[in-house]
């Protein structure tokens, strides 16, 4: 629905989302968020600094955290429900090791993290696709400023294969994400990514197939 302005609110979710007071949950968090978990805290250090970009509900980062007492784990996101709801889910978990909302623009030349000291990961759950590509840009510059040598970038999410995309359904689902808007798509890993991360001094260390045709993908810093 428009606003007063004549201007339709910005989408950012592809899935209808349940609510209990300021707490929102993602029906697609509920179905991965064991696997994901499994594999942040197989690539990440069992102590260490974590950030993560694009928190959207906050589930995952609750998630982690809980399996992950020795990271401290600050998540958040520039929209404002979306912080509603990480600041909500952080409330009733009552984990020490959970810091936040922050409300970082991944797309800013500048954070307002970079001074203090740099951390050991950096996380982005199904952001690149559902963002214009300024995103995939001020993503991966921005761990080239916050991490510390040796941190780990790990991206979740479809991603296609030099040009090619790993499944039908996943080409299915990029013309639909374009239709929604032209500036969103599936990235590639060799032709949108490796550039990127190039360009910031990061080295991709692995693939991680995962289900539904997502991957994770690990990068580190050197």
């Amino acid at each position: 629905m428009a606003d007063k302005s004549g201007k339709l609110p910005r989408e950012i979710a592809l899935e209808a989302r349940a609510a209990t007071g300021e707490k929102l949950y993602s029906p697609s968090a509920a179905r991965n968020r064991d696997a994901i978990r499994d594999v942040v805290l197989e690539v990440m250090p069992s102590e260490g600094k974590i950030l993560e970009i694009g928190g959207g509900t906050g589930e995952h980062g609750v998630h982690i955290a809980a399996a992950a007492p020795g990271l401290a784990w600050h998540t958040g996101d520039p929209d404002p429900a979306s912080r509603a709801s990480i600041a909500a889910w952080i409330e009733d978990a009552g984990l020490a090791n959970l810091k936040g909302p922050h409300a970082i623009d991944v797309t800013a030349d500048d954070w307002g993290v970079e001074a203090g000291q740099p951390f050991d990961g950096l996380v982005s759950i199904n952001m690149l696709h559902i963002a214009p590509f300024t995103a995939a840009t001020g993503l991966f510059a921005g761990a080239g400023r916050v991490l510390r040598c040796g941190g780990v970038l790990f991206v979740y999410g479809p991603f296609s294969r030099a040009g090619v995309h790993t499944a039908p359904s996943n080409a299915t689902f990029d013309a639909s994400l374009k239709s929604r808007d032209p500036r969103w798509g599936v990235r590639d890993l060799e032709h949108d990514l490796a550039s990127l991360a190039q360009k910031n001094a990061l080295t991709r260390e692995a693939i991680v197939e995962m289900p539904a045709n997502n991957f994770c993908v690990i990068f580190r810093k050197q």
